[in-house]
């Protein structure tokens, strides 16, 4: 509801960069309010990874025919057949430069306040899918920090790595212009009424008076300048300024990842802390909650290790009862699944991004978050967080007298 609120309070400019954007309902309900801001006259420029892209030539062309709208696509694969597969196996041979993906999620309205964080633009990450909802995380500020993803945009937008639409799909045979993805809008969402000023101008009021204070740092990693491959150029900023987050803790570190595969390098500083008596917490996706086995299959490795050294390890219930608040209902028939990711350190300070811990977030893609100075967002991320450790909606990762892995829920026990 506050991303349709930012985009229709725009009055002059909309810029937004995000990994994955599919054109279902939620999709779909964002494009038409871009395209009503653009018809108003407001400059809309989306930077879009190639990763997800498939079949959606035609709707990508057609939107960047409007006057004030400019998509371009970061990273384009070469070979552009219209199946995942195929593009895989087309580009086999320039793996090492389309392996490199930006995971950036990031709107910015009028240069005066954005929205950060890890959750990507369809169904399910809005708690709307018919199957399987995720629990998601976002901040939208204002002040100083704004600036500064403005400026992260703009080199982006500007970089070697972003192409125009124009210059990487061919048109399409049945392009109809800028009347199909209007049709088609109006069919699956209907007409997009922008509210008045005066409503929107309440809006605003309320939220303000419901906001926290504090102090917003906005870090991302960088684009490289020819090959994120070489060690000088690698996207490894936000992961230098994660590992100096940990590393200031007095007390308490959480750690929400959707995905956890620790790297050498994190894994050394969550061993660091431990030994300086700072008690680390971590909540991570169960195997039924994960979407990705082959990622929760590297995690199995690395979870022996974390339980003995006594980090505290709880795992998402894809069967959570509470699930209810994260997404529409009916939810007896939906699973449940975490991909937000954030970090709370001590009792002042949040991290909150598009980065998930693990080797790709950490490594090989572009990402981007806000370390913010807050004690009162602390507090209230922690007591949100307590509905999620509960036992009733995530398992407790605990040694046995045996020494074996079990899962303890509620009233359950798990081998």
């Amino acid at each position: 509801g506050w991303r349709l609120t930012m985009i229709d309070s725009a009055h002059s400019a909309i810029d937004m960069e995000t990994f994955l954007w599919k054109p279902d309902r939620a999709g779909m309900q964002i494009l038409a309010h871009l395209l009503a801001a653009a018809d108003r006259g407001v400059r809309v420029r989306v930077l879009l990874d190639d990763s997800f892209t498939p079949h959606e030539d035609l709707l990508l062309h057609d939107i960047d025919l409007h006057p004030n709208i400019e998509f371009r696509i970061y990273n384009p694969y070469r070979h552009r057949p219209q199946s995942m597969a195929g593009r895989t196996l087309f580009n086999v041979g320039d793996f090492s430069r389309v392996n490199h993906r930006l995971h950036n999620k990031l709107l910015v309205v009028d240069g005066w306040v954005a929205n950060v964080g890890g959750r990507n633009l369809a169904d399910e990450y809005f708690g709307l899918h018919s199957e399987h909802n995720f629990r998601d995380m976002e901040v939208m500020t204002m002040g100083a920090s704004v600036a500064d993803a403005e400026q992260h945009f703009d080199t982006f937008w500007n970089s070697g790595w972003s192409f125009p639409v124009a210059e990487v799909l061919q048109p399409p045979e049945e392009s109809k212009g800028l009347s199909s993805p209007r049709d088609s809008l109006q069919a699956k969402v209907g007409v997009v009424d922008s509210p008045a000023e005066e409503t929107l101008e309440r809006r605003w009021s309320d939220v303000a008076g419901q906001a926290q204070p504090g102090h917003a740092r906005f870090v991302s990693d960088q684009p490289a300048h020819a090959d994120p491959a070489l060690a000088a150029e690698a996207p490894v900023q936000l992961a230098a300024a994660l590992r100096e987050l940990l590393h200031s803790a007095q007390r308490e570190i959480i750690l929400v990842s959707a995905y956890l595969v620790p790297t050498e390098e994190l894994a050394n500083a969550i061993h660091r802390v431990e030994q300086r008596g700072v008690q680390v917490r971590i909540l991570t996706n169960s195997m039924r909650s994960n979407n990705h086995l082959s990622a929760h299959a590297a995690y199995q490795g690395y979870l022996g290790g974390l339980v003995q050294s006594g980090v505290e390890v709880h795992e998402v219930r894809a069967d959570a009862q509470n699930r209810q608040v994260y997404m529409q209902a009916p939810v007896e028939a939906k699973r449940l699944g975490l991909h937000a990711k954030f970090m709370l350190v001590d009792d002042d300070r949040v991290f909150v991004g598009s980065s998930n811990l693990d080797p790709r977030s950490l490594k090989l893609n572009t990402e981007l978050g806000l370390i913010i100075d807050s004690p009162p967002l602390n507090r209230q991320l922690r007591d949100l967080l307590q509905l999620d450790l509960a036992p009733q909606n995530a398992w407790s990762v605990q040694l046995a007298e045996d020494g074996e892995l079990v899962w303890v829920g509620d009233g359950e026990v798990l081998h």
